[in-house]
């Protein structure tokens, strides 16, 4: 398992919320041997035992901060609940309604547009507190890398409330543009991963739940970290210049059936994979201005513009020119909520929940 620190500004999220519901933090640092006083990054290793001391002491594994307690032994329940599916999609959406049944609230909603996947969190009440929604997110979005065998990237997450004091550390926690006071809380990655296999079995899931829970805090890899070893390699290369699945295989020093068969265990080939990078170098760029579609076409290693326009409807069913406007129509949306959600007085916003 792959080690990760966490932040001591983390560290006074999570003590600050078990103050809030009645629980002294100081024996349970003594217990796990964390310092009183957290200066130094710990590892998430001590996280997860941290975390697997409160789920004792409180019988809840979500810090009491669902409208329902997440029982001692939920999280395992969870992932037996998740492992026979066979996509990603499929595991994601019976992983939300396990915990919607669980917790009640939050409840998690899957939305697939534009290309884009959104985890979309429902509540009835007010906003609840970030350190609420980030501990969903890591629940939900770890044991989905697990079961895939790879990280996910998130395009970015939103937050229905109002940033933390260590708001520009929750950007470096998630990896990707954390945004606070915005109408829904979201996490968006793209939805090309919903396809995903899930690779897991019994015996892995026993494996896994013996380092549960500091092993959803890490950024997961395949084993054979070969997907992500192609993905490095290209990144560095402009699209026009990436070479073909002959050339690559030289260069990893592996032989074209053993590169090929190895992809295939994760769910990927060097088709899936280019067209992954292209899809998202397409989508953002469209976002991000009125570049000529031709040379981004282009840019992308595209011989002619028909060419980008037939892969583009194939991997978001929409042309370039619909996925722009349409992303454009929902910025304007966006700013107009924030706008209304800025000047709206909610008495109610900083309430804590329990």
């Amino acid at each position: 398992m792959e080690r990760r620190m966490i932040a001591p500004c983390f560290m006074e999220d999570t003590l600050d919320c078990l103050r809030r519901h009645g629980v002294q933090p100081e024996p349970l640092l003594a217990q796990v041997g964390i310092p009183p006083v957290i200066t130094m990054p710990i590892t998430s290793v001590q996280y997860g035992a941290l975390w697997h001391a409160v789920a004792q002491t409180m019988d809840d594994e979500f810090f009491g901060e669902g409208a329902r307690p997440m029982r001692a032994g939920s999280f395992a329940l969870l992932c037996q609940a998740i492992l026979s599916t066979a996509t990603l999609e499929h595991a994601l959406r019976r992983g939300l309604r396990f915990l919607r049944a669980v917790l009640d609230e939050p409840h998690g909603q899957l939305v697939v547009e534009n290309g884009l996947a959104r985890i979309v969190l429902k509540d009835t009440g007010g906003p609840r507190s970030a350190f609420a929604y980030r501990t969903f997110w890591i629940i939900v979005h770890g044991v989905n890398c697990w079961l895939v065998g790879r990280r996910i990237p998130i395009r970015w997450v939103d937050f229905r409330c109002s940033a933390p004091l260590t708001g520009t550390d929750y950007r470096l926690f998630f990896g990707a543009p954390a945004r606070f006071d915005q109408p829904e809380t979201r996490l968006v990655f793209d939805a090309d991963f919903l396809k995903l296999p899930t690779i897991r079995d019994g015996r892995a899931l026993r494996e896994f739940l013996r380092h549960a829970p500091a092993n959803i805090l890490v950024h997961y890899r395949h084993d054979a970290g070969l997907s992500a070893t192609v993905r490095e390699r290209l990144r560095g290369t402009p699209p026009s210049a990436w070479p073909s699945f002959e050339v690559l295989a030289q260069r990893m020093r592996v032989s074209e059936p053993t590169l090929r068969r190895k992809l295939r265990q994760e769910g990927q080939t060097y088709q899936s994979i280019k067209d992954e990078m292209r899809r998202g170098l397409a989508m953002t760029t469209l976002r991000a201005g009125r570049r000529n579609v031709a040379d981004i076409a282009a840019d992308l290693g595209f011989s002619e513009p028909s060419a980008f326009h037939r892969a583009f409807r194939k991997w978001t069913g929409k042309s370039p020119a619909t996925f722009r406007r349409e992303a454009a129509d929902q910025a304007n949306i966006d700013f107009t909520a924030n706008a209304l959600a800025a000047a709206t007085p909610f008495p109610d916003k900083h309430r804590p929940v329990g």
